[in-house]
């Protein structure tokens, strides 16, 4: 790097010189020479380089990640032809690798790779019309080539290169990845494929990728990733940022909007600390070459340690006030307060064995680890903050794979800043650490649309291979099934081996200001928690934020504060009790087969494994909820191929209430309207009686049929129930003193389970408002979750229902539910039935039994554009979840309480307390 040779001080790994590069190019030219445009390059960054070279003629041909030749041979269009804005296959394209890209430095390797969601459209007329209903297109696809897939993040050490290039060359990610249908797999390789990748190591093994892979590295400039990754972390994932000050961990919710500016603090072998005032806007304004390779360097030489990560497990049993001299060692045991030094502060690194006549072999490797990491730590923190001080910033992240999500590491770097900033400033970490240079690099492919996204764009899931495979450096992910149950067979035989935490001494003084060792429950701590612990991105730019919150920001999805340790190991027992009744559900809902049992144990010690990780460190995936437990556990079902373990369950419940809807619904319509509005509540509540998750109501099937349970429910319905807002609902829907209120214009039911719960209990509100002339969207799961009903399930049970009642087969044909029944010469269910308001099916973008509003489909926010009335069914959409929820419209959240410690904590009530909350518009 010419001009930053000189400075001894800079920090920066290696002395690489800088390669130039042309950033002007604004087509690509294919290999018939055609010119295709693909957008103007806006980057005026100085530090972004692109490659040229020369045709046969002699005319430059820019040749680059970030804007590659197309290959349009044989293109054609995917699914169906008139959809707006149709994907557009080009089964020869070879050159788009923008699936991987590689951060190769001096100790690790780190990749960042996506592999694509297979895809799953169907040709579907009743979500056409509901689309055209709605006035959904699909232009984001201009936007977002890749639509919808997993961002997965690997590392390995640098010593084992040729184990990172056969785990590249197994899954084929230098040639589009084994996943992806866009790929030719006949296609001949391509001599002029391309990776991205930054560090050291980008350059000094380029000839070793051609070599093995056939694959070209496109160098990126290290600063330029590192900020592009921080960036896009912290504006695009929900619990990125955190604090970690004396063992205690806090999730920060950064706003994108106030981000800028910053200072960005990359510690590896040296440390270089960079202001960053915008999207590609940043100076590195100062660097120390006393870093992790400091640590690692002098550690090995005093220890004999053989790795980093065992210098880093031995300093946990340290006790540096062996070889620290302390403030108390100068002033007799005292602080000294008049300047602000406790006792147990550090006056001077290794300062003891100036004055011990000791050789070195007299000192413990443990004390000489901490002692290092603590003078090391402490002066980064400290010259971190000198910087933000000069410019005059209060926020200071800190990134790079020294840290490791080490507690003592994070709490030295934080006790620093507070100390000398007074604690106006504050130390910041970030999940993804050592994972920055590599996400930049993967962003400089600009042609994904992955700028654009944002943080209801992105779910973290959590990964099924990684923790818990390769030790302490990440090994491949478990891809394939079969690796996934037999790694897990494997598991079993281990014991807790592969997740035991690294012994720790009792707590002790740090010797930095006084605070304690952080611990953990069991006096353990991981050193290497959160490195561990980085989860799957799935991208889904068609997720949005539900548009009728009063305000997203505050919104906390979230009723049950898992932070409380007690609360949380109270849920774990509730979750690790359901699951020997879960698997066997999920066995018999794939045939009871073999294979389905070995799937179904390998289920079962995945989500063990996970439950026991988190609560041994429970922010390990980041800020966790109960929505979040319950995901899990679907996620791990999903993983182990179980895609509906309720299925059979679904059915016969269905077909056993809808056998008895016509003799309610005649039931309902001899009634007045008010006690017809009464019963059709009482009934929601009723029905929700019917839910697998709930260990109490699973009892109650063995006590009679789903319609004798159903009317016995309904029978015990007595008011007042625990929150009874009911008559405030009943003035805003029937009016009061003779005067009749306006209808609400379309209203969205948030419906729960399958069964007695949908059919006897929702589909009769959703007629009783469509009789009063209101839309109804009843709104669903994605994907299936313990009974819950699905968006793909819903318009069968409809048609079933409209069989035998013309209000709603009328506005089912109206809604295009009922395509067959409709006039073959429209596609347009309002053309068909003008004269009816429509019942319409929207999925909600989520496969659990809770949900987050911050993240819906696009189709559910579209219907809620023209939306005045919310209604919330269920515990998990209405307790666990949105129970605090505010709307910009009325909202009417209805539940039986099936969980004791739910009811008290929540309602201050008991189990099967009813819950009736009318909320107006705000």
């Amino acid at each position: 790097m010419a001009g930053l040779n000189g400075d001894p001080f800079l920090g920066i790994d290696d002395n690489i010189e800088k390669l130039q590069y042309n950033n002007n190019s604004k087509e690509a030219i294919d290999k018939e020479g055609l010119v295709v445009g693909i957008g103007e390059d806006s980057s005026n960054n100085k530090n972004n380089n692109q490659g040229g070279e020369k045709d046969m003629a002699g005319n430059s041909i820019h040749r680059s990640g970030s804007r590659p030749q197309l290959d349009l041979s044989k293109a054609e269009i995917q699914g169906n032809s008139e959809e707006r804005d149709p994907t557009i296959l080009l089964p020869n394209q070879t050159d788009d690798i923008s699936h991987l890209a590689l951060d190769i430095g001096g100790s690790l390797i780190k990749l960042v790779y996506f592999s694509r969601h297979e895809d799953q459209s169907v040709d579907d007329k009743r979500k056409k019309i509901v689309k055209e209903r709605l006035g959904i297109s699909n232009g984001n696809r201009r936007n977002f080539p890749v639509l919808g897939g997993r961002l997965h993040f690997v590392k390995f050490e640098t010593s084992k290169l040729n184990e990172c290039l056969d785990f590249i060359s197994s899954k084929q990610l230098h040639r589009g990845g084994i996943d992806s249908h866009h790929w030719n797999s006949e296609a001949p390789a391509n001599e002029n494929a391309v990776i991205k990748a930054t560090g050291g190591g980008a350059y000094k093994f380029a000839d070793l990728f051609k070599e093995r892979l056939g694959v070209s590295i496109d160098k990126e400039d290290e600063m330029d990733c590192l900020v592009a990754g921080a960036n896009f972390l912290l504006k695009a994932i929900r619990h990125e940022a955190f604090t970690h000050m004396e063992g205690h961990k806090e999730f920060v919710q950064i706003d994108h909007n106030d981000l800028f500016p910053y200072l960005l603090v990359n510690i590896g072998s040296g440390v270089s600390i960079i202001k960053v005032d915008g999207d590609g806007k940043f100076q590195r304004v100062s660097g120390t070459n006393v870093g992790g390779g400091t640590y690692w360097g002098l550690g090995r030489l005093l220890t004999k340690c053989n790795s980093f990560d065992e210098l880093l497990e031995l300093s946990q049993r340290g006790d540096n006030r062996t070889i620290d001299m302390l403030v108390g060692d100068i002033y007799g045991g005292m602080d000294y307060s008049k300047i602000g030094l406790s006792a147990s502060t550090i006056a001077s690194s290794f300062g003891k064995a100036i004055s011990d006549k000791k050789e070195l072999q007299d000192y413990r490797p443990e004390d000489i680890s901490l002692s290092l990491l603590r003078m090391i730590s402490y002066n980064i923190g400290q010259i971190s903050y000198l910087n933000a001080l000069r410019f005059g910033l209060k926020r200071i992240f800190f990134g790079g794979f020294f840290i490791r999500g080490h507690a003592y590491t994070m709490d030295t770097i934080s006790f620093a800043v507070h100390f000398w900033s007074k604690g106006e400033a504050q130390a910041m970490f970030l999940r993804h650490e050592g994972f920055l240079g590599a996400v930049g690099a993967f962003m400089s492919y600009q042609k994904h649309g992955l700028d654009d996204l944002m943080v209801h764009h992105l779910v973290e899931r959590f990964p099924m291979g990684a923790p818990y495979t390769g030790g302490k450096i990440h090994g491949p992910p478990l891809g394939d099934l079969n690796e996934k149950i037999s790694w897990m067979e494997k598991f079993v035989l281990k014991g807790t081996e592969i997740t035991a935490p690294v012994p720790m001494a009792p707590p002790g003084t740090t010797g930095l200001g006084g605070f304690e060792v952080p611990s953990s429950r069991g006096a353990t701590l991981r050193s290497d928690a959160s490195a561990l612990n980085v989860g799957v991105l799935h991208l889904v730019p068609t997720l949005e934020v539900f548009p009728l919150l009063a305000d997203p920001k505050m919104y906390e999805p979230n009723t049950i504060d898992l932070s409380d340790h007690k609360e949380l190991e109270y849920w774990f027992t509730v979750l690790s009790g359901h699951l020997p009744d879960l698997v066997d559900k999920a066995v018999a809902s794939e045939g009871g087969t073999d294979d389905a049992k070995r799937r179904g144990d390998a289920f079962a010690r995945a989500f063990s494994a996970h439950l026991a990780r988190l609560m041994e460190e429970p922010a390990a995936y980041g800020k966790l909820g109960l929505a979040n437990l319950l995901e899990l556990r679907e996620e791990c079902l999903r993983e182990f191929q179980f895609l509906d373990a309720y299925r059979s369950i679904k059915q016969r419940e269905n077909e056993a209430s809808l056998a008895v809807l016509p003799d309610l619904l005649l039931e309902l319509d001899h009634m007045d309207e008010e006690t017809r509005l009464l019963t059709l509540i009482e009934g929601v509540l009723a029905a929700n009686i019917f839910d697998w998750g709930s260990r109490a109501c699973v009892d109650f099937y063995h006590k009679g049929t789903i319609i004798e349970i159903y009317r016995m429910s309904r029978n015990k319905m007595q008011r007042p129930w625990r929150v009874d807002d009911f008559d405030l609902f009943k003035e805003r829907m029937l009016g009061s003193e003779g005067k009749k209120p306006r209808p609400h214009k379309r209203a969205l039911l948030f419906v729960d389970n399958s069964g007695a719960d949908i059919v006897l209990g929702m589909l009769p509100l959703a007629r009783e408002l469509l009789r009063r002339g209101t839309e109804v969207v009843l709104v669903a799961n994605s994907l299936p979750a313990l009974n819950d009903v699905t968006a793909m399930e819903l318009p069968d049970i409809v048609a079933e229902a409209a069989k035998h009642c013309d209000i709603l087969r009328r506005a089912a044909e109206a809604g295009g539910l009922l395509v067959d029944a409709m006039n073959n010469n429209s596609l347009d269910g309002s053309r068909g039935n003008s004269s009816s308001v429509p019942l319409m099916v929207v999925e909600n973008g989520c496969g659990s039994p809770c949900i987050d509003l911050r993240q819906v489909s696009s189709e559910l926010a579209a219907a809620a554009k023209h939306a005045d009335l919310v209604i919330l069914e269920g515990m998990g959409r209405a307790l666990h979840t949105n129970f605090n929820a505010r709307f910009k419209c009325e909202a009417l959240k209805l539940a039986m309480v099936k969980n004791q410690r739910l009811a008290e904590k929540l309602i201050k009530g008991k189990i099967y307390d009813c819950v009736c909350r009318y909320e107006p518009a705000t």
